[in-house]
């Protein structure tokens, strides 16, 4: 017996106001992804909110995403993730 594919995924109902990316945002390279996406007004509550919502994006896109789009948003995603490493450890060496 096989499974069954479920017409609607989970993705199509989230919704989060937790980031606000411009439309457009995704097609650009990576070093324009992650320089968008750690913006203040694009994401406010920090660099773990713009990385979740590329990972988010990536989800979203499925096996619709090529190859090369999913590799570009994985660069941008470790860009954010480097720099967000670099924050942590300045403000350990702070205190």
């Amino acid at each position: 017996m096989t499974k069954r594919r479920a017409t609607r995924r989970w993705v199509r109902q989230v919704t989060t106001d937790s980031t606000h990316p411009p439309a457009g945002t995704f097609r650009g390279s990576a070093a324009e992804i992650a320089r968008t996406m750690a913006r203040g007004d694009v994401s406010p509550k920090g660099l773990g909110s713009a990385v979740r919502m590329i990972q988010y994006f990536i989800n979203r896109g499925g096996r619709n995403l090529s190859a090369r789009r999913r590799a570009e948003l994985e660069r941008a995603k470790r860009i954010l993730q480097r720099r967000a490493a670099r924050q942590k450890s300045a403000t350990a060496r702070k205190r």
